[in-house]
């Protein structure tokens, strides 16, 4: 598989999936850094689309809520609006990559109103420390017959 290609596949599968990064990088030969920095760069991606367009993406989704009689908060908001009661925006940025996503975790912060600077910072370190977390791990256990074809 050509060098591009690679890249852009760990590059992608971290935007939607952070974990997928790490995984897909050490299965595809890539080295620590180049995984560590694709998969930063994938999940940033996404937190700096999302959250460019959240705020009105939140709207959106609040008026078809009202619209079609629902509760504006499920049982699965409340818990995340507790998180965020609780541990702010390191709360809900420690747990995106691990419980939310990409997508999900800036989705829920710009639907907080968290203001968007704020959600970058705090995405930042947490992209950073999950994936040197994931990489060292996935490359620490990549003699496992997970990681071959």
């Amino acid at each position: 598989m050509p060098h591009l290609a690679k890249y852009a596949s760990v590059f992608l599968l971290s935007m939607v999936k952070f974990f997928g990064g790490p995984l897909a990088g050490v299965s595809l030969g890539l080295g620590f850094f180049q995984i560590l920095a694709l998969t930063v760069a994938g999940m940033m991606t996404t937190v700096v689309v999302v959250s460019g367009v959240g705020r009105m993406w939140a709207l959106h989704q609040r008026q078809r809520r009202e619209d079609k009689g629902k509760p504006l908060f499920s049982k699965r908001s409340r818990r995340i609006v507790g998180i965020y009661r609780r541990f702010g925006m390191p709360g809900i940025a420690f747990l995106t990559p691990v419980l939310f996503s990409p997508i999900g975790g800036t989705v829920i912060a710009t639907q907080l109103h968290v203001p968007r600077w704020r959600i970058l910072v705090h995405m930042l370190w947490s992209a950073l420390f999950w994936g040197s977390v994931m990489t060292t791990l996935t490359v620490r256990f990549s003699h496992l017959p997970f990681f071959h074809h």
